[in-house]
């Protein structure tokens, strides 16, 4: 049991992170969030859609937002707290007191452990529910399109990519028209021009069909097929309906397609897990389509594999999601489970094969085999990606903290400019990383943990040789600030360049 003074300094510490964190996740969460309004405000507001469809963009926004800022916080909440207590020399007392550099960290990291963990139930559980919630109402609007607003002297698209409307004058009080034109393309057998010297128009309730009534016109047809043949039809009055106008804005209520950002861990497993099998069947169909064609030329009866029925394997792997099996089993209401048709697997394994025997095989045979174990391959590279990227933005919580403490015990006269300077620095360098990182993951050139986990386990070395340099009181200097910073960086750049004098200046 730890002394009742290393107990109140630890629930000292933690409290002394608590509003700093929490400012830090408000401003950071706020400053994206304004970002994201700027950039989609215009755009939704000229589709006319309703406020709270505008205002549920936003909010939908917000989860996946503080994915991002929740480890930037705890990284500027630990180089605030620190870089203040290094400053009022209550570091240096603790020190005096007897207090390890480690027994002062060792809180703030269980803090940081403890919001990591926060944070992967966030990442995993509430987030891929948001970006699917707002995946379908993103692609509810794309379908929506604004009301018709015609102008006058210009050809008006009234359907896209069929009907055209172009009026001399166009009163929007009376809806009348003045010098008509209307081109329908609707028809790819004919094409027809319709004029009226005036007309009205009218739209049916939901705004989805305009009503014209035009008058004193005439109507032009053309075959396609035999341009020969051209009908005129002069009209007193001609009423005629046009479809699709406008639309409506409809929200999706039940969309089964998730993408991978859009599914938990769990999800992304059992996903991840049926890709390998289809790459093992794909495997196993190329060996066969070769076998059969080398037989084909052999003169002999191809081998057909008997399809023998399997039932997929539902289990989620793992302890964590069995444990989240049994609790939404335990929490939620029984489903009625619908029955899974079975599937057909993959082909028997063929006998292996002689040594040093020589394949002739049909150029072709197997390409399309070849090309869906590619597919296979890099869908299940996908999902290993992205479940290792839940892991380690959760994780980089914890590491932000084990960075920022040495920086900050370091350069301790650094201010709000080191605060700012140092984590705009770490977040631009780590989600650089992750950045490239998925994209080598996804296309199969590292493995799905170095892409996602080198940044963490880079910055994680970092903060413990810092940890190291100022582990023994005395180690931590008095003072600390942007020159400093300025010398360390000028060091760390010249260390390798100092390495490679000797060789540069024996090749010379």
């Amino acid at each position: 049991m730890a002394p009742p003074i290393v107990r109140t300094i630890s629930r000292y510490l933690l409290r002394q992170h608590v509003a700093p964190l929490a400012f830090a996740l408000a401003a950071l969460t706020s400053l994206m969030l304004i970002q994201q309004v700027a950039k989609q405000l215009s755009g939704l507001l000229g589709k006319g859609l309703p406020a709270g469809v505008i205002a549920e963009v936003f909010l939908l926004s917000l989860p996946f937002i503080v994915a991002v800022t929740l480890p930037m916080a705890v990284l500027v909440a630990v180089l605030h707290v620190f870089t203040r207590l290094a400053g009022d020399n209550e570091m240096t007392a603790l020190q005096a007191g007897g207090v390890s550099v480690a027994r002062v960290v060792g809180p703030v990291l269980a803090g940081a452990t403890g919001v990591a963990l926060l944070s992967f139930l966030w990442n995993d559980q509430l987030l891929p529910r948001t970006n699917h919630e707002l995946r379908t109402l993103q692609v509810d609007i794309a379908r929506k399109k604004p009301s018709l607003t015609l102008k006058e002297q210009v050809i008006n698209e009234v359907v896209p990519g069929q009907t055209f409307l172009r009026a001399s004058r166009i009163d929007g009080n009376t809806n009348k028209l003045k010098d008509v034109t209307l081109y329908d393309l609707s028809d790819a057998e004919r094409r027809r021009i319709i004029t009226a010297d005036s007309g009205r128009m009218a739209y049916s309730a939901g705004g989805r069909d305009l009503f014209l009534t035009l008058l004193d016109g005439d109507i032009e047809e053309v075959n396609r097929t035999d341009p020969a043949q051209f009908n005129r039809t002069f009209y007193r009055t001609n009423r005629m309906r046009v479809s699709g106008v406008g639309n409506i804005f409809t929200q999706t209520e039940h969309d089964t397609y998730k993408s991978d950002r859009e599914m938990s861990t769990c999800e992304m497993r059992l996903a991840a897990t049926a890709a390998r099998r289809d790459a093992s069947r794909a495997a196993g169909d190329a060996q066969l389509v070769m076998e059969n064609d080398l037989r084909r030329l052999a003169g002999l009866a191809p081998v057909v594999a008997p399809p023998v029925p399997y039932v997929p394997d539902t289990a989620p792997p793992g302890l964590y999601c069995r444990a989240l099996r049994r609790l939404a089993a335990w929490l939620l209401p029984p489903e009625a489970e619908a029955q899974t048709p079975q599937a057909t697997p993959p082909p028997r394994p063929l006998p292996p094969r002689t040594p040093g025997t020589q394949l002739y095989v049909t150029p072709g045979a197997g390409v399309g085999e070849q090309q869906r174990l590619r597919d296979a391959r890099t869908r299940a590279a996908t999902y290993e990606v992205e479940i290792q990227k839940k892991y380690a933005i959760a994780a980089a919580c914890l590491v932000f903290a084990l960075v920022g403490v040495p920086v900050a015990l370091r350069f301790q006269r650094g201010g709000v400019g080191l605060v700012i300077g140092m984590s705009v620095a770490v977040f631009a360098v780590y989600y650089f990383g992750l950045i490239v990182g998925e994209d080598l993951g996804d296309r199969l050139v590292v493995s799905p943990f170095l892409a996602m986990w080198t940044p963490n386990l880079i910055f994680a070395a970092a903060g413990v040789f810092g940890l190291w340099r100022i582990r023994k009181p005395g180690n931590a200097p008095n003072g600390g600030d942007w020159s400093d910073v300025g010398e360390a960086v000028r060091r760390v750049v010249s260390w390798p360049v100092s390495l490679l004098r000797p060789a540069w200046r024996s090749l010379l």
